[in-house]
């Protein structure tokens, strides 16, 4: 059994996500505590390692450890740990396959193909399933990275959603897509997708709010229209020089 490889002298908030890019646009189908049990575990590997995919790649979060890294009650982190394992076996992964034809190849597959929760012990360990495994680990391009300290104040999965979207194009600032792709990798409701009003007021303007106010991102965002249909969005975004957290 592969166990993940970690830098025990760098706290686990200093250490980096690193997803590639196809997993940052997919649809991850996970709930806010799940994302960040996810990122938890998915900081703890060594994304440049190669992987032995006969091998199950495993990774342990203790309680105490995501209770302090997410500014939550110990007893809160033991519960969502508890919560999750019941559950992160059946989330999916859901993409379009980039290199499929016009006629939309959607590829679905699971996170994990095995939760283990310590009763009385506090932990939980995640067996990553096997064709996950690639978009982790041995990436040398089309991959982002972003420290998870950057989203572990944040309140909204949309925020963050927002947020690994930005830092695959931190080099450029510069974010440009369908509205469709920014409606499936936030995975933004029903209500949201028929008007872009709810849109705007519940998932773009609140997550734009919150990564200024606690990553330090001036965000310039507007819509890309063809008539009056919006048919995608551009985000312009930069670190606020008086204090970001580096990016």
């Amino acid at each position: 059994m592969i166990k993940a490889i970690v830098t025990q002298e760098t706290p686990l908030p200093d250490r980096h996500v690193t997803l590639s890019n196809v997993l940052i646009r997919a649809a991850q189908g996970l709930t806010l505590a799940e994302k960040r049990i996810m990122s938890a575990c998915i900081a703890q590997l060594d994304s440049k390692r190669m992987p032995d995919l006969y091998k199950p790649l495993t990774v342990k979060l203790y309680a105490l450890d995501f209770a302090e890294t997410f500014g939550i009650h110990p007893d809160t982190a033991y519960d969502e740990l508890q919560s999750a394992a019941k559950v992160l076996r059946d989330r999916l992964i859901r993409y379009e396959n980039p290199g499929a034809p016009k006629s939309r190849r959607v590829v679905e597959m699971r996170w994990v193909g095995r939760v283990t929760y310590a009763k009385g012990e506090g932990w939980l360990e995640l067996a990553f399933w096997h064709e996950v495994v690639p978009h982790l680990v041995m990436l040398r391009e089309k991959f982002t990275s972003y420290r998870l300290s950057q989203a572990a104040g944040l309140r909204s999965l949309y925020s963050w959603r927002m947020l690994e979207l930005m830092m695959q194009f931190k080099s450029t600032g510069l974010v440009r897509m369908s509205i469709e792709d920014f409606w499936d990798s936030v995975e933004a409701p029903a209500s949201c997708r028929k008007d872009f009003f709810n849109l705007r007021n519940r998932v773009i303007e609140p997550a734009v709010k919150e990564l200024a106010a606690k990553d330090g991102l001036l965000i310039e965002w507007s819509p890309v229209k063809a008539g009056r249909k919006v048919t995608g969005l551009e985000f312009r975004f930069s670190p606020n020089p008086q204090g970001a957290l580096a990016l």
